[in-house]
């Protein structure tokens, strides 16, 4: 039986430019195509020549935000369809359809109608080294949230698992909720492996898991150099 492979792009985008390198990150086309070949890579096993059969790739993403709205302090318009940040969205979800035996689920984002602080921007106003005056549109981002996406890996690995499509899956997050998941399908025979792209995962995803697997490159840790005084 084949492998399938459950790809969660929120978690793959924000690991991207940590295994694959910043210059390439903002090239749509590329990151499809790296997200493609990592998945690939799960077909062939360590110590068996033989390469599994793909049952199929899934990918998990929300579209962009699309809306008009108007900035917090100089209420100057914005267009978030013209932004690059959907630009990118947009040509990254055309390019994963092209992708041969790709299937890229969409779920929704939920709209917050406001803006909010920045984390850094937070941070320095509670420490003191800001005021509410030196604020700029920078400071604030869009409160937006995806919904959906990990409900749909959920009822996906549960689908498979039962009608026995694969036995073996991989799992390419980081994320803790699914756990129950994981269980799952592990529960109906499945090998069940995780690559979580070299990023530290929790111990009870690790526990209810067969096995850790990142095809991606390894990130080199960066040396800092001590200043002579």
């Amino acid at each position: 039986m084949p492998t399938a492979v459950f790809v969660d792009a929120g978690f793959f985008l924000k690991r991207f430019p940590v295994v694959y390198g910043r210059p390439n990150a903002k090239n749509p086309e590329i990151v499809a195509r790296k997200l493609h070949e990592m998945a690939l890579d799960h077909l062939t096993q360590r110590g068996n020549a033989e390469r599994r059969d793909l049952y199929r790739i899934f990918v998990y993403d929300c579209p962009p935000l699309l809306k008009k709205a108007e900035l917090p302090i100089s209420k100057a318009a914005i267009d978030f369809s013209t932004t690059d940040t959907a630009k990118f969205r947009l040509q990254f979800h055309e390019e994963l359809k092209c992708l041969r035996k790709v299937a890229l689920r969409l779920g929704r984002l939920q709209d917050g109608r406001a803006w909010r602080l920045n984390a850094s921007a937070l941070q320095a106003l509670l420490k003191g080294q800001r005021g509410f005056a030196s604020l700029t549109d920078a400071d604030f981002v869009y409160d937006i949230r995806q919904k959906g996406t990990d409900m749909r890996i959920g009822l996906d690995i549960a689908s498979v698992a039962y009608k026995k499509q694969a036995d073996q899956m991989v799992l390419v997050s980081g994320d803790a909720d699914f756990v129950p998941a994981a269980k799952l399908a592990r529960r109906e025979g499945v090998d069940f492996i995780l690559d979580p792209m070299w990023n530290p995962i929790s111990a009870d995803l690790h526990e209810h898991v067969d096995g850790l697997r990142s095809t991606s490159p390894k990130p080199v840790p960066s040396v800092k150099v001590s200043r002579v005084p």
